[in-house]
């Protein structure tokens, strides 16, 4: 069977939790679940329940998933257009920088990968004498750590020799590739594509490894009589889809439903290249990120990859800090939980005299939303660029509060880099790497750091010429 009944019925549980939080009713829907008997035909017309669930009367947001909905409830004041005239040139060295930024946050927050909080990180590296945080992560803090992320014999500074495979890396580079094919008018079919040829499903998490394995479903479905997926007695293989008349619905339930992690930040991760290619135009960068974030996530979680590529559009033609965010949030939903709670988390860093304090008012109000859950990652990226002196000294800001530290990390760094040009990243982080990058991508071929980035800084006069 393709997938477990058990497997099945804990992805249920996950997405009815979900709709909770979205403002749905749910009022029983676990019970009845728990109560459901083994069968794919009664968990399909339950996901069927799940589609149509209707919002609590006291539910005060307002969250569109489409794109003409959302442009709706976005700040009407937005800019609509390019904010200024650009440099490409400029542009372009901004983009190679905040490229090369993403990598050295990414491998900084690696090692580090497995849950914490700022201050469980803090307390590590005191006892170890490396806080605060200056350079990439020394293997010594295995010793007083947990646990460390799986990848720590190749990113801790000890060890690093190349950059490490990374899905936030490979994202990055996916963006890349999009646009180079298709352009601007990409299309969800054209992203399918690519995926298959690019993405190895061991490669991919959450909403992301559904849509690849649907993706696949699709191609053997499409290419193949349905029947040979069906049982049709004596001693061949079991049904691996539900009843014939159920089979369409399990097929598309299986990404609309089984997919609890909708609202996380896997899509976050996809935004950097939108940023890069249109600098000075969040309108654009914005909603190119909502087309490819919208392939696997919905409400929360295609906000904040909107909101990352904008910030980082701004970020390359913008000197003032709070503008960038100010603008960035102007390009999600007003009456969203995300535009509420970011909106607090920018206040708290405004009015804090060093980053430390921003991050325990952030921790303190929103610490339930760590790894992975958009708010308090989100305020501690505006935390990071609000503090940061140049680009090294906020990537170790970002790393250093915790939570996804990797994915935030890359993000950090692509932020960051666009905002401070060349020049403020020190060699010391690039150096490590021998100019070599170990990708996670099939058939993709290119191991030197330095073309890539070259390759990448291309964007902005590619999409905009």
């Amino acid at each position: 069977m393709l997938i477990k009944l058990d497997t099945l019925r804990e992805r249920l549980h996950g997405v009815v939790l979900n709709k909770g939080e979205q403002g749905h009713n749910i009022e029983g829907l676990q019970e009845e679940l728990d109560s459901l008997s083994d069968s794919y035909d009664e968990f399909v017309n339950f996901s069927k329940k799940l589609s149509n669930l209707k919002i609590r009367s006291d539910w005060n947001y307002v969250e569109p998933n489409s794109i003409n909905d959302i442009l709706n409830e976005m700040d009407p004041s937005r800019p609509k257009g390019q904010i200024k005239e650009i440099d490409l040139e400029d542009s372009s060295k901004r983009v190679e920088a905040a490229f090369l930024a993403s990598l050295c946050g990414c491998m900084l927050g690696k090692p580090l990968e497995a849950m914490f909080t700022g201050h469980e990180i803090r307390k590590a590296l005191e006892e170890i004498g490396e806080w605060p945080m200056s350079e990439y992560i020394s293997k010594d803090i295995e010793n007083v750590l947990p646990r460390v992320h799986r990848s720590f014999p190749e990113t801790a500074r000890e060890y690093i020799k190349y950059v490490a495979p990374d899905d936030d890396i490979n994202y990055t580079i996916m963006g890349m590739l999009i646009l180079e094919k298709f352009g601007s008018d990409f299309t969800h079919e054209n992203m399918k594509e690519l995926w298959i040829h690019h993405l190895p499903i061991s490669t991919t998490f959450g909403p992301e490894n559904t849509k690849l394995l649907k993706s696949g479903m699709d191609l053997k479905i499409d290419g193949m009589d349905r029947s040979t997926f069906l049982e049709k007695g004596g001693n061949g293989p079991r049904n691996i889809l539900p009843s014939d008349d159920n089979t369409e619905d399990f097929i598309d339930v299986f990404n609309d439903i089984l997919n609890p992690g909708d609202e996380l930040c896997g899509a976050a991760i996809r935004a950097d290249a939108y940023g890069y290619a249109y600098p000075g135009n969040p309108a654009i960068a914005s909603e190119l990120a909502w087309r490819d974030a919208s392939f696997t996530h919905s409400r929360t979680g295609v906000y904040g990859t909107m909101f990352i590529a904008a910030a980082i559009s701004c970020a390359q033609i913008m000197e003032d800090r709070d503008e960038i965010i100010e603008t960035a949030l102007k390009f999600v939903p007003q009456k969203s939980r995300f535009y509420e709670r970011v909106s607090v988390c920018f206040e708290d860093v405004k009015n804090s005299k060093t980053w430390e304090e921003a991050y325990d008012k952030i921790s303190d109000k929103y610490g339930e939303y760590g790894h992975c859950r958009i708010y308090q990652e989100i305020g501690m990226l505006i935390n990071t660029l609000k503090f940061a002196e140049n680009v090294g000294h906020g990537i170790c800001i970002q790393v250093s509060q915790g939570a996804d530290t990797d994915s935030f990390g890359a993000s950090s760094g692509s932020l960051l880099g666009a905002y401070f040009g060349p020049g403020f990243l020190d060699e010391s982080w690039i150096t490590p790497f021998n100019d070599d990058i170990h990708t996670g991508l099939a058939w993709f071929f290119e191991r030197s750091v330095s073309k890539l980035a070259k390759r990448i800084s291309k964007l902005p006069e590619i999409l905009n010429s």
